[in-house]
């Protein structure tokens, strides 16, 4: 029987999450996959994708390799590919909020998110910044981290999603120590690197230039650099970004971590764009996702690739397996 229950969210309706959950074969996995939405969207979305999985009641065991159980969570308006629709916003949420509650209480080991359209869930009149955010909410974290994964290369956030604007007044000696303890303790606990190495980018281009380039390099990300280092964190840096993000560089560096959202994630997904993997640091349980959009356009078209969920699913396994065997003192 496999060692780990991974729940799958769906996401939004009219995006691609039912046509990559469609794509799922459950036998590639050694674990226990079940999805959670609405039971015909599902169903509907794979006949007409072509897709032979069958879709079961969760708790029903599953008789042949193509079967996966679904939590039924019924759509509040009937879908169309591509087709948005504001009344299907809560559904939405309450995918995220269920998934996320059956991990906290034990039920799941992991859950894995599709994508979701923050437009439209703002445009019913619900203030939603991301899966990170609201996920956050329900766990009571206060500070979750953003961890980006493609190929060996791992990307931790300072900052997420703010205007570039406002990236500069966040940054600060506490936003970093905080960060940085999670994404140490997480490296060790959930990827079993007993002693990672975080490189660590700098704010402005060549790291400040010795304040010529601003100073907050200077007063703000090297003051923390040291009190980490003296506490025994593994780290280097502030590095240039532009010359941090190449080969010699990342050789030794277990993560990199970038001050913003666009100072890091564009290499990341470079490198490994449609097998790259979002996971929430920080948090109680264990939580990744797909690293792209609803893509609309190709919703219902059998043309959406399902390799980051894959990614992301393979991604909860070997998380949840690691903090099962620490649990266990393996």
């Amino acid at each position: 029987m496999p060692d780990a229950n991974i729940l799958i969210t769906s996401g939004e309706p009219a995006g691609v999450g039912p046509d990559i959950i469609a794509a799922i074969d459950p036998a590639r996995f050694d674990a226990r996959l079940v999805i959670i939405g609405d039971f015909a969207l599902l169903a509907a979305r794979a006949a007409a994708l072509g897709s032979d999985i069958e879709f079961i009641e969760y708790g029903e065991q599953p008789v042949s390799n193509r079967q996966i159980e679904v939590i039924h969570q019924p759509l509040a308006q009937p879908c169309l590919p591509g087709h948005l629709d504001s009344a299907n916003a809560e559904y939405v949420l309450q995918l995220l909020e269920r998934a996320c509650r059956a991990c906290l209480s034990g039920e799941f080991d992991a859950m894995v998110t599709a994508p979701v359209q923050k437009e439209i869930i703002n445009r019913a009149g619900i203030d939603f910044s991301g899966h990170t955010e609201y996920l956050a909410d329900i766990c009571e974290v206060p500070k979750p981290v953003m961890l980006l994964l493609a190929a060996s290369l791992r990307v931790a956030l300072v900052t997420t999603h703010l205007p570039l604007r406002g990236v500069a007044d966040a940054i600060s000696e506490q936003a970093i120590t905080e960060v940085v303890e999670i994404l140490d303790r997480d490296l060790r606990d959930r990827f079993a690197i007993p002693n990672p190495l975080i490189k660590v980018c700098g704010l402005n281009p060549h790291a400040g230039e010795n304040g010529y380039l601003g100073r907050e390099e200077i007063e703000i990300i090297i003051p923390a650099l040291q009190a980490l280092r003296a506490s025994g964190v593994n780290l280097d840096g502030p590095y240039p970004a532009d010359t941090l993000f190449t080969e010699a560089m990342l050789q030794d560096a277990d993560a990199v971590l970038a001050m913003y959202h666009d100072q890091g994630l564009p290499v990341l997904k470079y490198v490994g764009f449609h097998n790259a993997v979002n996971t929430t640091l920080g948090l109680p349980i264990i939580r990744t996702s797909v690293d792209h959009g609803t893509a609309l356009d190709l919703a219902g078209s059998n043309k959406a690739r399902p390799d980051s969920l894959f990614a992301a699913i393979d991604s909860a396994i070997l998380q949840a397996r690691n903090l099962q065997a620490n649990a266990s003192g393996a």
